[in-house]
């Protein structure tokens, strides 16, 4: 593995059948924000950060330091785009948990609207293949709340494997109650399979 990220060419877009799959960039905020806001229910009910106050100022800012970020190879922040237009389907990354290994971890949502049309497992797809081929990943984990059904079957569905439950590791988002986290993984060998 190149030991500093900084040099490694990425591509700061990627396609799958449906979705044009980029790093947020300046003036994103804007459609994140309509996107959040008609999501924001459910959203609140698994995303900690749905919880503080949202503004397409706040949105604007995080999509310029997601892109930042991303230049940096910092963080894999992307937004996911129906392909042809401008519409946010939902938002994803490809977080760097440990660049000696290199480890990473997918996060995802939603827009409300795209609910139960595979957009999330095609994305989730696109982005292990980008890890795994641009990022030279050794492992990518999902984790997600033991409650949260539709995203563990996002994973299921995406070929991760689930290595194991954190019994009462963290705290669920909306009530701040104790919650059990699914961890699944893929590793390189399994993903050349």
């Amino acid at each position: 593995m190149n030991p500093k990220p900084i040099l490694l060419d990425v591509p700061d877009s990627f396609e799958t059948e449906r979705l044009m799959i980029r790093a947020p960039r300046f003036g994103d905020g804007t459609e994140l924000y309509a996107a959040v806001e008609e999501t924001l229910d459910t959203l609140r009910q698994w995303m900690p950060w749905a919880l503080a106050p949202q503004s397409a100022e706040v949105l604007e800012e995080y999509a310029r330091r997601t892109h930042v970020e991303y230049l940096a190879r910092e963080n894999f922040g992307l937004l996911l785009w129906l392909k042809g237009t401008q519409t946010l389907v939902g938002g994803s990354g490809l977080h760097v948990r440990d660049w000696s290994v290199p480890m990473f971890e997918i996060g995802y949502w939603r827009r409300k609207r795209f609910e139960g049309q595979g957009y999330i497992t095609e994305a989730v797809n696109g982005i292990t293949r980008f890890g795994f081929e641009s990022l030279n990943a050794e492992r990518i984990f999902i984790r997600c709340d033991a409650n949260n059904t539709r995203s563990a079957a996002v994973a299921r569905r995406a070929g991760y494997r689930l290595e194991g439950v954190m019994r009462r590791d963290s705290r669920t988002a909306d009530t701040n109650e104790l919650r059990d986290t699914l961890q699944f993984a893929m590793i390189r060998s399994e993903y050349k399979q």
